[in-house]
């Protein structure tokens, strides 16, 4: 039993330590503009060939993984794009920035209310919060260092970073291609400027942290506006819904279809 407990041991060990050495395969970075920083992670494609031209996706996190260790916010969907069948399939640079622990991707007013659930009031317009701004200009960087396939820029994220995917979409119309934001939420008065692209929104019906409804109005405004636009309510979701949304096996190819 001893030996079997050992082996057993041994096994979970390596795995974790192969685990641990995949996700520094994405390569750390800092960016800084003026006295602000932000720091993020990028994974090139495997073979990487910078004659070639290659799609974008930026994946925000949720506000539980802001920070400054450059780590966390590799923690839900850092190891989908480590797969060598997704890897081989759907070459594209990754990039996933962690915001600050003091900052916000998206402008909304949070305000805790019965039973410990949040309400959140969707801004559209004024000024970007600091992560949004330099996330922003972080995208122009990579666009211009990279050979990277403009007609093919994809964003997505959950919860904070599913709202942050809205507001980056909003403020940018005319960069993305396509966005697949999890457990967000956005004002409806921004739809016509996100109607312009494809959608893939996804909650859980039993969230109890960022309200269902927030994905579902959001969703109806778009389809007013006769957007493309898919939408995913998994029934018995709670908050955690990327845990569905990133194991949809159409997600990828529905993603790289889209092209500007």
């Amino acid at each position: 039993m001893k030996i079997k407990s050992l082996l057993l041991f041994s096994l979970v060990f390596i795995v974790a330590a192969i685990q641990a050495q995949d996700k520094s395969l994405y390569q750390k970075k800092i960016f800084v503009v003026n006295n602000d920083t932000l720091l993020y992670r990028i994974l090139l494609p495997l073979n990487y060939d910078a004659s070639k031209k290659y799609p974008v996706i930026l994946f925000l996190h949720g506000s539980g993984e802001r920070g400054r260790n450059n780590e966390s916010q590799l923690m839900y969907a850092g190891n989908l794009f480590l797969r060598d069948s997704i890897r081989e399939k759907y070459p594209a640079i990754i990039l996933f920035p962690q915001c600050p622990e003091e900052s916000y991707w998206s402008n909304v007013n949070r305000k805790e209310e019965a039973h410990g659930v949040e309400g959140y009031t969707f801004q559209t317009g004024g000024d970007p919060t600091i992560a949004m701004d330099l996330l922003q200009r972080l995208i122009k960087k990579i666009i211009g260092e990279y050979p990277v396939e403009k007609k093919q820029i994809y964003v997505g994220g959950l919860s904070m970073g599913g709202m942050g995917t809205f507001e980056i979409v909003w403020r940018n119309p005319k960069l993305f291609a396509a966005a697949f934001p999890i457990c967000g939420g956005a004002d409806v008065a921004s739809a016509k400027r996100l109607s312009k692209i494809s959608w893939w929104i996804f909650h859980g019906r039993k969230d109890d942290v960022v309200l269902p409804q927030f994905s579902e109005r959001i969703v109806k405004a778009l389809q007013q506006r006769k957007a493309d636009v898919k939408f995913t309510l998994y029934p018995e979701a709670n908050h955690n819904s990327w845990d569905n949304a990133l194991a949809e096996p159409g997600l990828l190819p529905w993603l790289f279809s889209k092209h500007k």
